[in-house]
Protein backbone atom coordinates (compact mmCIF):
# COMPACT_ATOMS: atom_id res chain seq x y z
CA UNK A 1 0.00 0.00 0.00
CA UNK A 2 3.16 2.02 0.97
CA UNK A 3 4.80 1.47 -2.97
CA UNK A 4 1.08 2.17 -4.76
CA UNK A 5 0.95 5.78 -2.58
CA UNK A 6 4.84 6.64 -3.31
CA UNK A 7 4.09 5.14 -7.26
CA UNK A 8 1.28 7.57 -7.55
CA UNK A 9 2.89 10.27 -6.04
CA UNK A 10 5.31 10.12 -8.53
CA UNK A 11 3.03 10.06 -11.60
CA UNK A 12 1.58 13.32 -10.64
CA UNK A 13 4.83 15.43 -10.31
CA UNK A 14 6.54 14.57 -13.71
CA UNK A 15 2.96 15.69 -14.97
CA UNK A 16 3.24 19.04 -13.19
CA UNK A 17 6.44 19.87 -14.23
CA UNK A 18 5.41 18.67 -17.79
CA UNK A 19 2.42 21.58 -18.01
CA UNK A 20 4.16 23.98 -16.56
CA UNK A 21 6.76 23.56 -19.11
CA UNK A 22 4.82 23.14 -21.51
CA UNK A 23 2.78 26.69 -20.35
CA UNK A 24 5.88 28.33 -20.58
CA UNK A 25 6.56 27.72 -23.77
CA UNK A 26 3.42 28.40 -25.13
CA UNK A 27 3.90 31.95 -23.73
CA UNK A 28 7.31 32.27 -24.90
CA UNK A 29 5.83 31.52 -28.34
CA UNK A 30 3.08 33.84 -28.17
CA UNK A 31 5.51 36.38 -26.96
CA UNK A 32 8.20 35.87 -29.89
CA UNK A 33 4.70 36.05 -32.38
CA UNK A 34 3.69 39.11 -31.37
CA UNK A 35 6.81 40.58 -31.69
CA UNK A 36 7.62 39.48 -34.68
CA UNK A 37 7.38 41.97 -37.25
CA UNK A 38 6.32 40.95 -40.61
CA UNK A 39 3.13 40.93 -42.84
CA UNK A 40 1.90 37.51 -42.40
CA UNK A 41 2.06 37.72 -38.59
CA UNK A 42 0.30 41.10 -38.44
CA UNK A 43 -2.41 38.80 -40.58
CA UNK A 44 -2.52 35.44 -38.53
CA UNK A 45 -2.73 37.92 -35.18
CA UNK A 46 -5.44 39.86 -36.58
CA UNK A 47 -6.91 36.50 -37.79
CA UNK A 48 -6.45 35.24 -34.02
CA UNK A 49 -7.91 38.34 -32.37
CA UNK A 50 -11.04 38.29 -34.68
CA UNK A 51 -11.78 34.62 -33.32
CA UNK A 52 -10.58 34.74 -29.87
CA UNK A 53 -11.43 38.12 -28.57
CA UNK A 54 -15.24 37.98 -29.31
CA UNK A 55 -15.45 34.76 -27.42
CA UNK A 56 -14.00 36.12 -24.58
CA UNK A 57 -16.24 39.12 -24.09
CA UNK A 58 -17.94 37.29 -20.86
CA UNK A 59 -14.69 37.28 -19.24
CA UNK A 60 -13.98 40.76 -19.43
CA UNK A 61 -17.53 41.75 -18.16
CA UNK A 62 -16.11 41.47 -14.51
CA UNK A 63 -13.44 43.55 -15.17
CA UNK A 64 -15.56 46.08 -16.69
CA UNK A 65 -17.89 45.86 -13.35
CA UNK A 66 -15.18 46.08 -11.29
CA UNK A 67 -13.38 49.13 -13.27
CA UNK A 68 -17.46 50.57 -12.61
CA UNK A 69 -17.23 50.32 -9.22
CA UNK A 70 -14.09 51.70 -9.11
CA UNK A 71 -14.53 54.64 -10.75
CA UNK A 72 -18.03 54.78 -8.56
CA UNK A 73 -15.81 54.24 -5.06
CA UNK A 74 -13.63 57.33 -6.50
CA UNK A 75 -17.42 59.54 -7.21
CA UNK A 76 -18.68 58.67 -3.49
CA UNK A 77 -15.46 60.05 -2.56
CA UNK A 78 -15.41 62.84 -4.29
CA UNK A 79 -19.06 63.49 -3.12
CA UNK A 80 -18.24 62.72 0.65
CA UNK A 81 -15.44 65.46 0.36
CA UNK A 82 -17.86 68.10 -1.42
CA UNK A 83 -20.23 67.52 1.50
CA UNK A 84 -17.77 68.00 4.06
CA UNK A 85 -16.75 71.24 2.49
CA UNK A 86 -20.33 71.90 2.15
CA UNK A 87 -20.98 71.36 5.80
CA UNK A 88 -17.96 73.45 7.13
CA UNK A 89 -19.05 76.64 4.41
CA UNK A 90 -22.58 76.15 5.91
CA UNK A 91 -20.98 76.65 9.51
CA UNK A 92 -19.32 80.09 8.13
CA UNK A 93 -22.56 81.03 6.78
CA UNK A 94 -24.45 80.21 9.59
CA UNK A 95 -22.09 82.76 11.78
CA UNK A 96 -22.02 85.35 8.99
CA UNK A 97 -26.15 84.95 9.39
CA UNK A 98 -25.91 85.82 13.01
CA UNK A 99 -24.03 88.70 12.39
CA UNK A 100 -26.40 89.63 9.95
CA UNK A 101 -28.95 89.47 12.47
CA UNK A 102 -27.90 91.12 15.21
CA UNK A 103 -26.83 93.85 12.13
CA UNK A 104 -30.68 93.81 11.11
CA UNK A 105 -31.74 94.31 15.07
CA UNK A 106 -29.58 96.66 15.44
CA UNK A 107 -30.69 99.04 12.49
CA UNK A 108 -34.47 98.17 12.70
CA UNK A 109 -33.66 99.82 16.23
CA UNK A 110 -31.83 102.50 15.32
CA UNK A 111 -34.58 102.77 13.19
CA UNK A 112 -37.28 102.93 15.33
CA UNK A 113 -35.09 105.47 17.54
CA UNK A 114 -35.04 107.61 14.43
CA UNK A 115 -38.86 107.97 13.79
CA UNK A 116 -39.83 108.36 17.42
CA UNK A 117 -41.89 110.90 17.78
CA UNK A 118 -41.10 114.10 20.11
CA UNK A 119 -41.98 117.60 20.56
CA UNK A 120 -40.22 119.88 18.26
CA UNK A 121 -39.32 121.63 21.45
CA UNK A 122 -37.35 118.19 22.56
CA UNK A 123 -33.47 117.95 21.46
CA UNK A 124 -31.79 114.74 22.43
CA UNK A 125 -28.25 113.10 22.24
CA UNK A 126 -28.39 108.78 21.72
CA UNK A 127 -26.28 106.68 23.29
CA UNK A 128 -25.12 103.24 23.49
CA UNK A 129 -25.93 100.83 26.78
CA UNK A 130 -22.26 99.50 27.54
CA UNK A 131 -23.16 97.86 31.01
CA UNK A 132 -26.18 97.11 33.25
CA UNK A 133 -26.37 96.70 37.08
CA UNK A 134 -26.31 92.85 37.32
CA UNK A 135 -28.22 93.08 40.28
CA UNK A 136 -31.86 92.01 41.30
CA UNK A 137 -32.38 94.79 43.74
CA UNK A 138 -30.96 97.97 41.56
CA UNK A 139 -32.64 98.58 37.55
CA UNK A 140 -30.16 100.71 36.43
CA UNK A 141 -27.73 101.05 32.99
CA UNK A 142 -24.32 102.88 32.22
CA UNK A 143 -24.35 104.82 28.65
CA UNK A 144 -21.64 106.00 26.87
CA UNK A 145 -22.50 109.71 27.22
CA UNK A 146 -22.22 112.24 29.58
CA UNK A 147 -21.40 115.53 31.06
CA UNK A 148 -19.24 116.15 27.93
CA UNK A 149 -21.93 115.62 26.03
CA UNK A 150 -24.56 118.28 28.14
CA UNK A 151 -26.13 115.43 29.62
CA UNK A 152 -27.61 116.81 33.35
CA UNK A 153 -28.82 114.69 35.90
CA UNK A 154 -32.29 113.73 35.72
CA UNK A 155 -33.51 113.87 32.00
CA UNK A 156 -35.89 112.01 30.46
CA UNK A 157 -34.11 108.33 28.54
CA UNK A 158 -36.09 106.68 25.99
CA UNK A 159 -35.46 103.52 23.41
CA UNK A 160 -36.95 103.47 19.86
CA UNK A 161 -40.66 102.54 21.53
CA UNK A 162 -41.28 104.52 24.58
CA UNK A 163 -39.60 105.42 27.98
CA UNK A 164 -37.33 103.99 29.62
CA UNK A 165 -36.21 105.71 32.86
CA UNK A 166 -34.28 109.14 33.78
CA UNK A 167 -30.89 110.14 34.24
CA UNK A 168 -29.12 109.23 38.13
CA UNK A 169 -25.71 109.50 38.30
CA UNK A 170 -23.55 111.59 35.66
CA UNK A 171 -20.04 111.56 35.06
CA UNK A 172 -17.97 113.09 32.58
CA UNK A 173 -18.21 110.50 29.37
CA UNK A 174 -20.86 108.15 30.84
CA UNK A 175 -24.44 108.26 32.59
CA UNK A 176 -26.48 106.13 35.01
CA UNK A 177 -29.89 105.02 33.77
CA UNK A 178 -32.30 104.41 36.41
CA UNK A 179 -35.05 102.24 34.54
CA UNK A 180 -38.57 102.63 35.53
CA UNK A 181 -38.91 98.83 36.78
CA UNK A 182 -36.76 100.14 39.91
CA UNK A 183 -37.97 100.51 43.27
CA UNK A 184 -36.79 103.82 43.79
CA UNK A 185 -38.95 104.80 40.30
CA UNK A 186 -41.58 107.50 41.00
CA UNK A 187 -43.22 109.12 38.19
CA UNK A 188 -46.63 111.33 37.41
CA UNK A 189 -48.72 109.60 34.87
CA UNK A 190 -51.98 110.13 32.60
CA UNK A 191 -54.05 107.50 31.80
CA UNK A 192 -55.15 108.17 28.47
CA UNK A 193 -58.46 108.29 27.13
CA UNK A 194 -59.80 109.31 30.76
CA UNK A 195 -57.38 111.42 31.58
CA UNK A 196 -57.20 109.89 34.77
CA UNK A 197 -53.95 110.80 36.86
CA UNK A 198 -51.75 108.44 38.75
CA UNK A 199 -48.38 107.55 39.68
CA UNK A 200 -46.02 104.46 38.48
CA UNK A 201 -44.13 102.89 41.02
CA UNK A 202 -41.13 100.69 40.25
CA UNK A 203 -41.23 97.28 42.08
CA UNK A 204 -38.37 95.30 40.20
CA UNK A 205 -40.62 93.78 38.01
CA UNK A 206 -41.50 93.64 34.56
CA UNK A 207 -44.68 95.46 34.91
CA UNK A 208 -44.54 98.59 37.25
CA UNK A 209 -47.55 99.13 39.85
CA UNK A 210 -50.10 101.73 39.33
CA UNK A 211 -50.88 103.47 42.30
CA UNK A 212 -53.10 106.70 43.42
CA UNK A 213 -55.53 106.27 40.61
CA UNK A 214 -57.97 109.12 40.85
CA UNK A 215 -60.81 107.35 39.55
CA UNK A 216 -60.29 103.68 38.99
CA UNK A 217 -64.07 103.02 37.87
CA UNK A 218 -62.57 104.88 34.49
CA UNK A 219 -59.72 102.90 33.21
CA UNK A 220 -60.10 99.95 31.24
CA UNK A 221 -56.71 97.24 30.32
CA UNK A 222 -55.60 98.51 27.67
CA UNK A 223 -55.17 102.25 27.96
CA UNK A 224 -52.58 103.87 26.82
CA UNK A 225 -50.13 105.10 29.51
CA UNK A 226 -48.23 108.45 28.88
CA UNK A 227 -46.14 110.89 31.37
CA UNK A 228 -48.17 113.78 32.41
CA UNK A 229 -45.19 115.81 32.94
CA UNK A 230 -46.50 116.90 36.59
CA UNK A 231 -43.62 117.84 38.82
CA UNK A 232 -41.19 118.69 36.09
CA UNK A 233 -39.86 115.55 36.50
CA UNK A 234 -40.21 114.08 32.51
CA UNK A 235 -41.63 115.70 29.78
CA UNK A 236 -45.49 115.10 29.23
CA UNK A 237 -46.73 112.84 26.42
CA UNK A 238 -44.01 110.49 26.41
CA UNK A 239 -45.47 106.84 25.72
CA UNK A 240 -44.98 104.43 28.50
CA UNK A 241 -47.12 101.65 27.59
CA UNK A 242 -50.32 99.80 28.26
CA UNK A 243 -52.38 99.05 31.38
CA UNK A 244 -53.07 95.49 32.39
CA UNK A 245 -55.04 94.34 35.49
CA UNK A 246 -53.99 91.34 37.64
CA UNK A 247 -56.47 89.12 39.14
CA UNK A 248 -56.14 90.72 42.54
CA UNK A 249 -57.22 93.71 40.98
CA UNK A 250 -54.50 96.03 41.05
CA UNK A 251 -53.39 97.64 38.11
CA UNK A 252 -49.85 97.62 36.07
CA UNK A 253 -48.17 99.24 33.39
CA UNK A 254 -46.60 96.52 30.14
CA UNK A 255 -43.80 98.86 29.26
CA UNK A 256 -43.38 99.28 25.34
CA UNK A 257 -39.41 99.65 25.81
CA UNK A 258 -38.01 96.37 25.06
CA UNK A 259 -35.73 95.94 28.61
CA UNK A 260 -34.53 92.64 27.53
CA UNK A 261 -32.90 93.87 24.26
CA UNK A 262 -31.79 97.98 25.85
CA UNK A 263 -28.53 98.53 22.90
CA UNK A 264 -29.60 102.23 21.72
CA UNK A 265 -30.97 104.96 23.96
CA UNK A 266 -32.10 108.61 23.68
CA UNK A 267 -31.70 111.38 26.50
CA UNK A 268 -34.40 113.79 25.70
CA UNK A 269 -32.75 117.53 26.54
CA UNK A 270 -35.40 118.87 28.81
CA UNK A 271 -35.24 122.71 29.09
CA UNK A 272 -36.16 124.78 32.22
CA UNK A 273 -39.68 126.16 32.37
CA UNK A 274 -39.50 129.68 32.16
CA UNK A 275 -40.18 131.58 35.23
CA UNK A 276 -42.31 135.14 34.96
CA UNK A 277 -41.50 137.24 38.15
CA UNK A 278 -43.47 140.26 37.13
CA UNK A 279 -46.92 139.11 38.02
CA UNK A 280 -49.06 142.08 36.47
CA UNK A 281 -47.68 140.49 32.78
CA UNK A 282 -50.23 137.85 33.61
CA UNK A 283 -52.84 140.13 33.17
CA UNK A 284 -51.62 143.30 31.06
CA UNK A 285 -49.26 143.30 28.30
CA UNK A 286 -46.55 145.59 28.49
CA UNK A 287 -47.46 149.05 27.39
CA UNK A 288 -45.72 150.95 24.79
CA UNK A 289 -43.52 153.87 25.73
CA UNK A 290 -45.27 157.58 25.05
CA UNK A 291 -43.28 159.19 22.08
CA UNK A 292 -44.45 162.93 22.63
CA UNK A 293 -43.75 165.13 26.00
CA UNK A 294 -44.94 164.19 29.11
CA UNK A 295 -47.92 165.35 30.51
CA UNK A 296 -48.27 165.66 34.23
CA UNK A 297 -50.85 163.51 35.77
CA UNK A 298 -54.21 164.81 37.25
CA UNK A 299 -54.86 165.18 40.46
CA UNK A 300 -56.60 162.97 42.37
CA UNK A 301 -60.32 164.14 42.91
CA UNK A 302 -61.74 165.32 45.67
CA UNK A 303 -64.97 163.47 46.85
CA UNK A 304 -67.63 166.52 48.32
CA UNK A 305 -69.50 164.26 51.25
CA UNK A 306 -73.15 163.96 50.20
CA UNK A 307 -74.95 165.71 52.44
CA UNK A 308 -78.64 164.06 52.44
CA UNK A 309 -81.87 166.08 50.97
CA UNK A 310 -84.97 165.83 52.78
CA UNK A 311 -88.47 164.99 50.50
CA UNK A 312 -90.71 167.92 50.87
CA UNK A 313 -93.32 166.17 52.53
CA UNK A 314 -90.69 165.67 55.02
CA UNK A 315 -90.01 169.26 55.76
CA UNK A 316 -90.41 171.06 58.84
CA UNK A 317 -90.81 174.56 59.32
CA UNK A 318 -89.38 175.61 63.03
CA UNK A 319 -92.27 178.06 64.34
CA UNK A 320 -90.82 181.22 65.41
CA UNK A 321 -91.95 182.22 68.70
CA UNK A 322 -93.55 185.80 69.09
CA UNK A 323 -92.29 187.95 71.62
CA UNK A 324 -94.98 189.83 73.72
CA UNK A 325 -93.07 193.36 72.82
CA UNK A 326 -93.57 193.19 69.67
CA UNK A 327 -97.29 192.40 69.94
CA UNK A 328 -97.87 195.56 71.58
CA UNK A 329 -96.03 197.32 69.04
Amino acid sequence: MARDRSAQTDYASPIRRILIGAMLLFCIAILLLWRIDSPRVDRFRAAVVDQVVPSFEWAAAPVRRTARMAEDFQSYQRIWEQNQELKRELQRMQVWKEAAVQLEEQNAKLLALNNVRLDPKLTSVSGVVIADSGSPFRQSVLINVGAQDGIRDGWAVMDGLGLVGRISGLGAQTARVLLLTDTASRIPITIQPSGQRAILSGDNSAAPLVDFVENDDLVRPGDQVFSSGDGGVFPAGQLIGALVRERDGRLRVRLSADYERLEFLRVLRSHEAEVIEDVGSLIVPPQPEPQGPVQPAPEALSVAPVVPTLRPEARTVPAIPVSEESSDG
